[in-house]
């Protein structure tokens, strides 16, 4: 959607996602980096995210469905794509006509590839050690390397994977639980070419898990995996701002209530800015009642009222506001004094217990996406 057809956008800052890379590639050397993109870029748009990830040195990207990796293909992308998950069968022609790194775990999945008719179609083993989401489990994994063996010269085994679930948490041993079961796994399969198990957190937080490459999910946006690893995302750029601009200023009476329900009763009178986007634009509904806030004129504005579909409304005191003042609902603006006013993704996530992924993914495509450099680059 054009952005010059509502007051309501998101900036994406690509120099942020090549800062990301870059600093992530360092601290994870020498294993490589291999960017997810999943859920279009994390809400930041794929075909962006993937060229700049692959422009600052991204040795491949990660995706969860077939349709995601055709889109980056026809985008004339032309790095190794692989698939996070198995597959639908009826998926098999279209991984093999675009050059897709599948991920298996059933056998019936490999007969459906091998009669798509490939040749030296690599494929990447999935081993749940322990998340029990999917992936073969543990004591079949021979005999599955086995009957992926045997379906050579259609496929090839070029990976052998799996995924954790607590990396995020450093007091937790279960990471530790988890290597040790991958890794007692591994020494009864046939060398790969490629073994991995860290995601963000994984490669932040656990040394031993990055492999022969780090699948940089949430990191490469600025965005923390986890309070357990904020302390090793210094350096990270959010590369992601919701902005808009103010739609309607009005004066309200001490005593009145606002919007939905009339849950919101002003103690004094007031001047109010509605805002353009609402629930389904990505934010949530419940923000105003855990003391969501956003920026306008470099100050803090708490939302009052219930979010509706379309618009939320600010109390801005006794400031001056006018319609088309600038808002910033993530990002950052500048205060009176010349200091910065910054509300992260972060921040949402904590007031409403949940995590920093779901509010980005969140921002829906009724916002137009508009990539950017950042200003001091």
């Amino acid at each position: 959607m054009s952005t010059s057809l509502r007051w309501a956008w998101a900036e994406i800052d690509l120099d942020a996602i090549d800062h990301n890379v870059r600093l992530l590639r360092e601290r994870f050397a020498p294993a490589a980096l291999w960017a997810v993109v999943k859920a279009d870029g994390y809400g930041h748009g794929a075909t962006d995210v993937a060229r700049t990830a692959m422009a600052a040195g991204a040795e491949g990207l990660c995706v969860a469905f077939v349709h995601e990796g055709i889109e980056l293909r026809r985008a004339g992308i032309d790095a190794p794509i692989l698939v996070l998950t198995e597959q639908p069968p009826e998926t098999a022609a279209h991984i093999v006509a675009h050059r897709l790194t599948p991920t298996v775990y059933r056998r019936e999945f490999l007969d459906a590839l091998v009669a798509a008719g490939p040749v030296g179609l690599p494929v990447h083993m999935k081993v749940d050690s322990g998340m029990q989401r999917v992936g073969t489990h543990p004591h079949a994994a021979a005999s599955f390397a086995d009957a992926i063996v045997q379906r050579s010269p259609a496929l090839r085994l070029a990976g052998v994977f799996t995924h954790l679930a607590a990396a995020d948490d450093v007091s937790s041993d279960f990471t530790e639980q988890q290597l040790a079961t991958f890794d007692k796994t591994l020494a009864q399969l046939p060398p790969v070419p490629a073994v991995h198990t860290a995601n963000s957190a994984g490669g932040l937080a656990w040394p031993e898990a990055r492999r022969s490459f780090v699948r940089a999910g949430i990191a490469i946006y600025g965005i923390s995996p986890g309070p357990g690893v904020d302390h090793l995302c210094d350096g990270l750029r959010p590369a992601m701002e919701l902005r808009a601009r103010v739609g309607f200023v009005k004066q309200v009476r001490s005593g009145s209530a606002i919007s939905y329900g009339l849950r919101h009763t002003f103690e004094r009178d007031t001047t109010v800015a509605t805002i353009p986007l609402g629930y389904a634009d990505g934010v949530p509904r419940r923000l105003s009642g855990v003391g969501g806030e956003v920026l306008i004129g470099g100050r803090r504005r708490p939302i009052v009222g219930v979010i509706t579909m379309d618009q939320l409304m600010v109390d801005c005191g006794d400031d001056e506001v006018r319609v088309g003042d600038d808002v910033t609902l993530i990002g950052v603006q500048v205060r009176p004094d010349g200091h910065t006013e910054r509300i992260r993704a972060e921040d949402w996530a904590a007031a409403l217990d949940t995590i920093g992924y779901e509010i980005v993914c969140g921002v829906s495509k009724r916002i137009g996406r508009v990539p950017r450099r950042s200003i001091d680059n």
